[in-house]
Formats: structure tokens, sequence, C-alpha cells
């Protein structure tokens, strides 16, 4: 992660050098009409971000790996049919695609509020974020970034459980793009064997009886460079780790669309209560011993008994059963 900013130069060059092959500085000048000098100060420190370049006299710059953009038309077509339901935009780079949607859901400006269905999509997120204030780190074109807008005609009382659900969304999704061996953590982790995969984080406004809009932010890691790793600080997974064929990053965008809208749709009929049982099959912790760590540093020791009908954490304690609805789940 970084806090600086992509010139609109460099992001120019990059999307010139995004196939992965050699392209002569002076080619690239030549298509951007400036001097050999301006692309290579362009191009001097994309390493902040990720991005690893190689250099050859004689051959010139290429990309280490391609960058694999999103496009909006790519996700249309994925979309197909349901591409009439999200209004996409596709953003080189912003400090948070969360951030910068939930101020346009409710900016009250000539041009109107960010309709129902907006979608924002980020190739670099400069300060992306986790729940509980964490960090979210990823490099240009390493991950999917985005962040979806949904209003419900309930109230911020009827939200509780909507991560989960968010969850089950995921899974389908994955499932269908065939992903393997991936489950869920309470209350909004995306988990492998090997580590975190995604995750999901969710801001909401509005009045306690409604109406409301919900912010849905979702990252999930396409690959993982070894650059990357010291950064996130804790065992983490790739989509091409568990996936036999890797689809690109606009059919995924496009898929997890697809089932988000139906999930979502679903819960503003009857909430999480439908979605339970489901959610139960993918959690990685299920009918085993779990240390929650509470937030005020406090712990509670039991076994995970699934969770209730509007997203709490049900625990068999010494105690008797208990439902959470907060703190960090941890194996004992």
């Amino acid at each position: 992660m970084t806090t600086g900013i992509v010139s609109a130069r460099t992001w120019q060059l990059l999307n010139l050098l995004a196939d992965g092959e050699f392209h002569s500085g002076e080619l690239l000048a030549e298509r951007l009409g400036v001097s050999r000098a301006s692309v290579c100060n362009a191009l001097a420190g994309v390493s902040d971000y990720g991005v690893q370049l190689q250099r050859i006299r004689g051959r010139g710059y290429r990309l280490a790996r391609p960058w694999q953009r999103l496009e909006q038309s790519e996700v249309a077509r994925w979309l197909a049919k349901d591409a009439g339901q999200f209004n996409i935009e596709i953003m080189p780079q912003a400090t948070s695609s969360n951030t910068l949607l939930l101020q346009r859901a409710g900016l009250a400006v000539a041009s109107g509020r960010a309709p129902h269905g907006s979608v924002l999509a980020v190739e670099l997120q400069t300060a992306g974020r986790g729940r509980l204030g964490r960090n979210w780190y990823s490099c240009l074109g390493s991950s999917l970034t985005f962040s979806l807008l949904w209003r419900f005609d309930c109230g911020l009382n009827a939200l509780s459980g909507l991560s989960l659900a968010i969850g089950v969304a995921v899974m389908r999704a994955l499932e269908t793009l065939g992903a393997q061996g991936v489950q869920l953590k309470w209350p909004n982790d995306i988990l492998t064997a090997q580590g975190k995969l995604g995750g999901v984080l969710i801001e909401a406004q509005g009045d306690m009886l409604g109406p409301s809009a919900v912010v849905i932010g979702i990252g999930l890691n396409c690959i993982l460079p070894a650059s990357l790793s010291p950064q996130i600080g804790q065992p983490a997974c790739a989509f091409d780790e568990i996936c036999a064929t890797m689809p690109t990053r606009n059919q995924l965008l496009a898929v997890l669309l697809r089932e988000l809208a139906i999930v979502l749709r679903q819960f503003g009929q009857g909430g999480f209560a439908a979605l339970r049982n489901e959610w139960e099959r993918y959690h990685i912790h299920q009918n085993k011993t779990v240390r929650l760590q509470m937030p005020d540093g406090s712990a509670v020791n039991g076994v995970a008994r699934g969770v209730s009908e509007i997203g709490e954490l049900c625990l068999e304690t010494a105690q008797g059963m208990r439902r959470f609805n907060s703190g960090e789940v941890g194996v004992r």
C-alpha cells in the first residue's frame, strides 16, 4: 500500500505496457507525444505500487507480470442481461472505494445522489480499509477491490446479519468459478487452508426506521506478489492458488455482482434468516472449540454452534449457550 499519487502519464504508460510485451522508450514517447526522458521519469517510481518493471537496453520496457485491466465494457459483457442492474465505474486510483462511494451515497448535489446499484472498482487503492480499522494491502492488478451501493426501504436496525449474507453471495460466486476449499470465518472473512483470501467491509447510512443505504466493500486476492506478503502480516491466499482455470478480473467482478444482487434482494425481503443454514455450511469453525477475543480485551472460550437468525455468533460455553455480535474469533 502506498499513499502516493500515480500521475496521469504513468497511468498512460502502464496501460500501454499492460500486455507484458517489450515496448521501446522511443515508441512509448512517440505514442504519448513526450520525450524519452519524460517516459523514464514517469516510470521511475512504479515499484512503489508493487509494479515490477524490466528494462533491457535495445528492447525497452516490459512489465514482469502483464496487468489485466478492469474494463467496464468487459464487465457488462460478462453480466449480459444483468448489466442494467448496475452503474459501473472503474477508477485507476482512489484512497478507498468504500469511502468515496459512501460520500456519494449521501451527497445532496444538483445531479442527485449515487443511484442504487452503483459500483466503484479501483485498480489501485492507496488507503484500502478492512474490518476493525485494519488496512487492506494490494498491488496494481494483484487483487479485485470494489464497492457496491445498495439501498433498502428498511432501517438500519433491520440490517443485522447483512455482512454474513454477503459472505454467502461471495461463496456462491467463487463456487461458480470453480474455486476449491474456500470457507467463511465469522463475521466476514473469506479463508482457505493457506490463509485469508478476502474480506468484506460494510458501512451504512440512514435512519433506524428507514430508508437506509449500504456500501459493501469487497477485496479478493487474485495473485500474491512476493513483495506484498510482508505487508499483510498474516497467512494469505490468492485466487490463482485455488482455481484450476483462473477467470479474468472482469469475469470475477461480473459473477460477484450477479450473486450479490440475488442475495441482497433476498435479504431485503426476509433478512438473514433464510440464508443462515447456507452460511453455516461454509463456516470454518462450525462445531469447533474457539476463543472469542472481545473488544474490551476479555476473552470467551466455547464451541461454535453456528449463528443466530440475525447473524450473532453462538457459542456453547461453560455458562451455557451465549450469543455475540462482536469480537475476533481464533482457534484454541
